[in-house]
C-alpha cells in the first residue's frame, strides 16, 4: 500500500509534471520571440541576485552601522542616536536586532519582486504562486512530508550544534517566553512567507516558462546556499526540501502549503531547542 502511494505520488508530482512543464516550455520558446524569452530571464535572475545581496548585507543585524551613518548623513542625528541605542545599549537590543534581520528579509524578498513582476514582467501577482483555489487537495502531501521529517527533526534537535543555533532569539537567563519570544516567532513566520514567495513563487514561476522542469533545480542552488551557516544536517536537508517544495508549488500553482510547513517546522525547531535546554 505504501509502495503504491509512493508510485502514484512520483508519477503525478514528478513524471507527469516534468512532461507537462517541458512541453509547455518548448511551446513557449517556439512561439515567443527569443529576445522576449531572454529579457524575462535576465530580469528574473538579476532581481534574484540583487535581492540576495540586499538580504545578506541590509539584513545583517550584527553590522548596522550603515543605517546609523545613513541617518546622520541626511541630518537625522537624533534618529541615528536612538537607532544606535536601540541596537546596541537597550535592554531589549537582542529583539531589536532580530527585527532588523526579519525586516531585511521581508523588504528584500517582497518589494523588488512585486515591483518587477507587475511593472517589468507585467504578469498578475497571483501567477507567481499566490493562487489559493484548488490548493487544498495538495495538503496531504505536505502532511506526509512533515510526518517523514518529524523523527529526523527530533534527532537533530538533540545535537549541541542545533541547540546553540536555535532559537534565533536567544532568551536571557531567567527571561520568560512572553512577550519577546512569541513576538519573534510571529516575525519569523512572516519572513518565511516572504522567503517562500521569493524562491517558490517569483523565482520558480518566473523562469518555468523558459526552463520547464529544470527551473526547480535552478531555484535549488541559491536556496541551498542560504543554509550554509546552518548545522550540516539542515544544510543537506535544504536540498531535498527545495526539491519537494518547488515540485508541489509548480504542481499546485501555490506557495501556501510550503509556507505552512516551513512555519510549522521552524517553530518546532525553536520549541524543541528550548525544551532540551529546560526553558519549556
Amino acid at each position: 500500500m505504501i509502495g503504491r502511494f509512493f508510485r502514484r505520488i512520483w508519477q503525478e508530482y514528478v513524471i507527469d509534471l516534468r512532461d507537462r512543464l517541458d512541453a509547455e516550455a518548448a511551446h513557449h520558446r517556439a512561439t515567443t520571440p527569443a529576445e522576449e524569452v531572454t529579457r524575462r530571464m535576465v530580469w528574473v535572475f538579476l532581481t534574484v541576485i540583487g535581492v540576495l545581496i540586499f538580504v545578506r548585507f541590509a539584513g545583517n543585524e550584527h553590522d548596522t552601522r550603515w543605517m546609523v551613518d545613513g541617518l546622520r548623513a541626511v541630518g537625522l542625528d537624533g534618529a541615528a542616536a536612538r537607532l544606535h541605542d536601540a541596537l546596541n545599549t537597550s535592554p531589549d537590543r537582542r529583539f531589536h536586532q532580530r527585527i532588523v534581520w526579519a525586516l531585511g528579509r521581508l523588504i528584500g524578498y517582497l518589494i523588488p519582486t512585486f515591483v518587477v513582476a507587475k511593472l517589468v514582467l507585467r504578469a498578475p501577482i497571483r501567477s507567481f504562486g499566490l493562487r489559493v483555489r484548488g490548493t487544498a487537495r495538495h495538503l496531504p502531501v505536505y502532511g506526509f512530508l512533515f510526518a517523514v521529517m518529524a523523527p529526523f527533526l527530533y534527532a537533530a534537535s538533540l545535537s549541541p550544534a542545533f541547540q546553540a543555533k536555535y532559537p534565533y532569539y536567544k532568551l536571557a537567563p531567567g527571561e520568560g517566553l512572553w512577550p519577546w519570544l512569541w513576538a519573534w516567532e510571529a516575525l519569523y513566520a512572516a519572513q518565511f512567507v516572504a522567503l517562500e514567495f521569493f524562491y517558490r513563487g517569483f523565482f520558480l514561476h518566473g523562469i518555468r516558462r523558459a526552463l520547464g522542469y529544470s527551473s526547480i533545480f535552478a531555484m535549488m542552488v541559491p536556496y541551498a546556499m542560504i543554509h550554509f551557516g546552518k548545522p550540516l544536517p539542515e544544510a543537506l536537508g535544504s536540498v531535498l526540501a527545495g526539491f519537494i517544495l518547488g515540485t508541489v508549488s509548480l504542481k499546485s500553482g501555490s506557495i501556501w502549503g510550503g509556507c505552512a510547513i516551513h512555519i510549522v517546522v521552524a517553530t518546532s525547531m525553536d520549541l524543541l531547542s528550548l525544551w532540551h535546554q529546560g526553558r519549556l
